[in-house]
C-alpha cells in the first residue's frame, strides 16, 4: 500500500535531534506494525501537496500546532484537498488536527475546549466496534497534546471511541474517512520534554497530573494495526496505485 503523510507541522528544532521530524515518527510506528508500505511525505504546510489525489492509495494527515480554525492559505487548501479525497472515497486517516480538519472539511464543527488542554496519556472507552478493530480493546490509552476539539460531527459520523474530556476521540465517516484525537506516533518521552516547554501555556497543575499518566502504557500499536487495518479496507473498491 502506497500511504501518503500529508505533514502538517515540523518538529521544533531544538528536539529534532532526540526524537526527529514527524516523518521519522511516522516512520518507526509503521516499521513496528510489520506491514509493507511505501510512504511519501508531503509537506502541507510549505504548500507540497500530490499533484493528484491518485499519487497514493491512501492518506493520513498529521497534527499541527496550528488549528483548524486559523486562516492559513495552506489550510484551506488542505481542506479542499481532504473534500476531494472525500468524493473520490480515497481512504483517510486524520490525527489530531487532522482528525478536526476532516470534521471542519465536511460540516462540522471544531472549537477551544472549555476544559482546556488535554495532555499526557489519556484513556477513551469504545463504543462502537467495526470489522476492522481487530484485536477488540474495550478502552485505549494513547497520548494527546491538544486545546480545540471536535464539538459537532459532519453527517453520517459515527462516534467509536469517547471519554469525558473528549467526547468525539475517534469517529468515522462513511467507510473511508477516520478521525483520531490521539497521537500514536508520539512517545511518553516526546510528551514530557513537550510539556515541559510548553508550561508558559499550559496551567501547572495540568502538566502535573498529565506526567503522572505517562507511566501508563500506551496502546500505540494497536491503534497502528487498527488504522491500517482500516486504510487497507478502503481499497476494496479502489485499486492500489501502481506508478
Amino acid at each position: 500500500m502506497k500511504l501518503g503523510i500529508l505533514q502538517c507541522d515540523d518538529v521544533r528544532s531544538s528536539l529534532q535531534p532526540d526524537f526527529g521530524n514527524y516523518a521519522s515518527m511516522f516512520e518507526t510506528l509503521f516499521q513496528q506494525s510489520g506491514d509493507s508500505l511505501e510512504l511519501r511525505f508531503y509537506l502541507v504546510i510549505d504548500g507540497q501537496f500530490p499533484l493528484h489525489i491518485d499519487e497514493c492509495d491512501t492518506y493520513i494527515c498529521s497534527g499541527s500546532q496550528w488549528g483548524v480554525n486559523d486562516d492559513e492559505p495552506w489550510i484551506r487548501e488542505l481542506e479542499d484537498f481532504i473534500r476531494a479525497l472525500y468524493a473520490a472515497s480515497k481512504g483517510l486517516v486524520g490525527i489530531c488536527f487532522g482528525h478536526q480538519l476532516i470534521a471542519k472539511a465536511l460540516g462540522g464543527e471544531v472549537e477551544t475546549s472549555p476544559l482546556g488542554w488535554g495532555v499526557g496519556i489519556a484513556h477513551a472507552n469504545v463504543l462502537t466496534e467495526p470489522s476492522w478493530m481487530q484485536p477488540q480493546q474495550d478502552n485505549i490509552a494513547l497520548v494527546v497534546c491538544h486545546q480545540d476539539q471536535v464539538c459537532k460531527l459532519p453527517r453520517s459520523a459515527t462516534v467509536l471511541m469517547s471519554n469525558d474530556f473528549c467526547p468525539y476521540s475517534m469517529f468515522q465517516v462513511d467507510s473511508h474517512f477516520l478521525g483520531l484525537q490521539g497521537h500514536p506516533e508520539f512517545t511518553a518521552q516526546y510528551s514530557a520534554v513537550l510539556m515541559e516547554q510548553r508550561r508558559d501555556i499550559i496551567p501547572a497543575d495540568t502538566i502535573n497530573s498529565a506526567m503522572d499518566s505517562l507511566n501508563y502504557q500506551a496502546d500505540d500499536k494497536l491503534i497502528t494495526k487498527w488504522i491500517l487495518a482500516f486504510l487497507r479496507q478502503t481499497l476494496v473498491t479502489r485499486p492500489l496505485v501502481r506508478t
